[in-house]
């Protein structure tokens, strides 16, 4: 559903990606791993058209995305939760949720039971102030909000990052569930590799803006993987 063709990005002078290539297909989880500052963001920025690409192309569907902005992609089924989650502070969990309905034809205006349902903390804080929330629970507002979208394709960028161990299990939990729904294309960008590793269908490492590893699962070198991760 996802095809990355030999990608190529670049900020003024540097060269953050070099020929990066990758698929992801629905009812699976594509992990993305490496150290900080390796491109796995820019890779994910580019996909959601956040920064234009140099070279290369990104396919969604069987057709070549070219240069269409962020909102034409979300209008074709892709959704990305950003590190840092950026959610609206001043407004309600309410609020933030609704958000997601930008674009949606009317009679998708809704929230879907599932998000409820896996977050349901969500639903007990509807009139709280999300920056009244914790970090973990913002966490899964950002992919509740990405998932009122109804997307195709999710982009998750460092989900587990500085969350507590019982909601990082939460929001494995939820990605399993929408994985096995099957209609849903997910590239998780993680630095956790036991997060990465008990998740991932098909992986692949950066190192200075390329991929220096890539497989299925069961060709997981968790000693080289670790090597590519270390600081």
């Amino acid at each position: 559903m996802l095809e990355v063709q030999d990608v190529h990005l670049h900020y003024g002078a540097a060269h953050a990606l070099r020929g990066v290539s990758l698929a992801c297909q629905p009812g699976q989880v594509t992990c993305l791993m490496g150290r900080n500052g390796v491109g796995k963001t820019s890779l994910l920025r580019a996909i959601m058209g956040q920064h234009a690409i140099s070279g290369g192309a990104i396919v969604w569907d069987g057709k070549p995305l070219g240069s269409s902005p962020p909102y034409d992609r979300a209008r074709k089924g892709l959704a990305m939760v950003p590190q840092g989650r950026e959610i609206f502070p001043l407004l309600t969990v309410g609020e933030n949720l609704q958000t997601g309905f930008a674009g949606l034809p009317s009679s998708e205006r809704t929230i879907p039971d599932d998000v409820f349902e896996l977050f349901p903390i969500l639903k007990q804080m509807l009139g709280r102030r999300g920056g009244d929330l914790s970090g973990g629970q913002q966490q899964q507002l950002a992919i509740g909000r990405a998932m009122v979208r109804r997307p195709k394709l999710l982009l998750l960028d460092e989900p587990t990052e500085g969350i507590q161990p019982s909601i990082i299990i939460q929001i494995g939990h939820a990605i399993e569930y929408l994985r096995k729904r099957g209609d849903m294309a997910i590239l998780l960008v993680e630095q956790y590799f036991e997060f990465a590793r008990d998740l991932a269908d098909t992986f692949a490492v950066m190192e200075r803006g390329e991929i220096v590893m890539a497989g299925n699962r069961a060709d997981m070198d968790e000693d080289r993987i670790r090597a590519n991760m270390s600081v």
